[in-house]
């Protein structure tokens, strides 16, 4: 049996907002930086989505459908993709039509609701559910969490909505001794069927690859397919951001001519094959049951949830937060419903974080805020708000 190779790639565009001042509370209600977004967005189609997904329709076209990969486009990016960007939806819907593209399910607004409450997270796996049927044509059977966010509890979540497959991240303190590239099964549900992330082969791509320090550099489709046939295992599964494929990593790394040399490379080996995670499942039997007690994440070193809530101001941000599911539960309101969202997306969190904070300075370079204070007041201003209309809303119901 052939080793297949699984590319899997995230496609997300947070819905940055708006610098938000205390004197803002109770007299404007729109929290989102339009232009910083549609900027972000036209960017990311320019650089990565268009040319990107080119190159891969183009090499479906000439493998015949065998060069096969993965995405998962979270709920809010599709909003904005279809607001500043319809080219782009336009491009993936080509992708989908050829049949060798799988669409991944997820969070509808890349949150953190995995870890919040059960019925939240349930609504918003439904919801991107049926976007992505709307905009696609197809009606994902695979999941992707949030940062590949992954425990037992939440798999077993998971299935009893339907997804008897789901991607999680190869962490060492996970895995042990045990390969990435084998299928698993949750520990709490034997018929739900866990992919591990190879996250060596995977970061040889979204990051070292451009890296002249790196040992390795220049890396080329035949040096990296030659890694993956002789790697042991069933399955080589490399997961990624979509825009580390010509945004982060530019045109000018030479990303995308490995892109195009890939496919063909790996398909003139005589043991190899692409393979979308859904067809994975059903081809490679799993080696055994994983045990995940805890959430991981492919988030830095730790792979856990730091990232999101390793202090106090993110844990106060995602309680109070969370605390309103509650009165929303018995309100009937869209835009309510929207801005909720909206504000769980996982980089909100993301921006309060202090752990890349040293001497001022963010080391993070995506963060629109000089410090992760700053990301936290300007969140809680606009918290405030959202709260004042949710309580007059109830008040009118």
């Amino acid at each position: 049996m052939k080793k297949s190779v699984c590319l899997y790639f995230q496609v997300n565009q947070p819905t940055g907002l708006r610098l938000y001042r205390f004197f803002d509370i109770g007299k404007d209600s729109h929290y989102y930086d339009d232009y910083a977004n549609r900027t972000a967005v036209k960017k990311a189609a320019q650089n990565c989505y268009l040319p990107m997904n080119e190159i891969i329709l183009d090499a479906i076209k000439k493998t015949k459908g065998k060069f096969k990969v993965a995405f998962s486009i979270s709920g809010s990016t599709l909003e904005l993709l279809d607001r500043y960007a319809p080219e782009v939806i336009e491009s993936f819907r080509a992708l989908a039509q050829t049949g060798s593209v799988e669409f991944l399910c997820e969070t509808y607004y890349n949150s953190l609701a995995s870890v919040g409450p059960e019925s939240e997270f349930k609504l918003q796996v439904m919801k991107h559910k049926e976007a992505v049927k709307a905009f696609f044509g197809v009606e994902p059977v695979t999941f992707r969490n949030t940062e590949l966010i992954y425990s037992d509890s939440i798999g077993a979540q998971l299935y009893e909505m339907g997804f008897k497959t789901i991607l999680a991240e190869g962490a060492r303190h996970i895995l042990g001794w045990k390969s990435a590239n084998y299928v698993y099964n949750n520990d709490l549900k034997e018929a739900q069927k866990v992919l591990f992330r190879n996250y060596s082969l995977s970061d040889d791509l979204s990051f070292r690859f451009s890296d002249r320090n790196w040992s390795e550099w220049p890396l080329t489709a035949e040096k990296y397919t030659n890694w993956l046939e002789s790697a042991e295992g069933d399955v080589l599964n490399i997961f990624m951001d979509y825009e580390n494929l010509g945004s982060h990593q530019g045109a000018e790394t030479g990303i995308l001519e490995f892109m195009k040399d890939l496919p063909a490379e790996v398909l003139g080996r005589k043991t190899l094959d692409f393979q979308t995670p859904s067809e994975i499942a059903k081809k490679h039997a799993s080696v055994g049951e994983i045990s995940v007690p805890q959430p991981t994440s492919w988030a830095d070193e730790e792979r856990d949830l730091t990232a999101w809530l390793g202090n106090e101001l993110q844990q106060e941000a995602f309680n109070k937060v969370y605390a309103l599911q509650e009165k929303l539960s018995i309100l009937d309101d869209a835009a309510l419903w929207a801005d909720y969202g909206h504000l769980q997306e996982s980089q909100n969190f993301y921006y309060m974080s202090t752990k890349f904070f040293t001497t001022g300075q963010v080391e993070r370079k995506d963060s629109p805020y000089n410090t992760p204070y700053e990301a936290f007041i300007n969140f809680m201003n606009v918290l405030s708000d959202f709260n004042i209309r949710v309580n007059n809303a109830i008040a009118e119901k």
